[in-house]
């Protein structure tokens, strides 16, 4: 028994690395596309985001059966515990990429040439993020998780600065507010990334320890 189990974790690793490039690509490509104004590229990622769905249920479902018929203890338990979490998170963050390329698309029907210069490290620091989070779950690294978690604050404060630097360019140019209102969604939306690629570090250290940290101040 035990070592069907360890097969049917392993493939639910495979999987899960399937979802979590599906998610990264998806991520890449709106930032992409809210860069250079692309909307072929924005659409694209609009496209996809039915595949991410499909794949986040039936992980789900994966998860629930070998719950259900191996009935795993320990680590093991801890571990498909984090990954349906983990599931959830990664189908949002593929939703929120589908978001920002929603935005994109109306931004660039406005003919509009501004763009916040803190959406160029905002957009990259939101990538690695998210892929150090993918790289802990994989290692199984409380180090690696822990350093997700504290690049948070970074985005925190790239965020504030986006929101002010918007809201000097609505003071300018008010006639072009519901352009600069996407803005604010955009950095609103990267920043919600940061904070699931947060929660799925946080999930690895539940798997890996046991110990969940959520809600607790200062700890990393």
């Amino acid at each position: 028994m035990s070592k069907i189990l360890s097969h049917e974790i392993d493939t639910l690793k495979r999987d899960f690395l399937s979802l979590g490039a599906l998610v990264e690509e998806a991520l890449k490509k709106s930032i992409r596309a809210l860069e250079t104004n692309d909307v072929k590229t924005a659409q694209a990622v609009i496209d996809a985001d039915a595949v991410v769905d499909q794949k986040e249920v039936d992980l789900e479902e994966n998860c629930l059966k070998i719950l259900a018929l191996h009935q795993p203890v320990a680590q093991d338990l801890r571990f498909i515990i984090a990954l349906l979490k983990i599931n959830n998170d990664l189908e949002r963050i593929g939703d929120l990429a589908c978001n920002i390329s929603k935005r994109v698309i109306f931004i660039a029907e406005t003919k509009s040439n501004f763009l916040p210069l803190a959406f160029v490290d905002m957009g990259a620091k939101t990538q690695v993020m998210l892929r150090k989070s993918l790289d802990s779950l994989v290692q199984l690294s409380r180090p690696l998780a822990l350093e997700v978690c504290r690049d948070d604050d970074e985005i925190d404060a790239l965020y504030r600065r986006i929101f002010l630097e918007v809201k000097e360019e609505i003071r300018r140019s008010p006639e072009n507010l519901d352009t600069f209102v996407n803005f604010f969604s955009i950095a609103r939306f990267l920043e919600r990334i940061a904070d699931y690629a947060t929660n799925i570090a946080e999930d690895v250290i539940y798997a890996v320890d046991g110990e969940i940290i959520r809600h607790k101040k200062n700890f990393y």
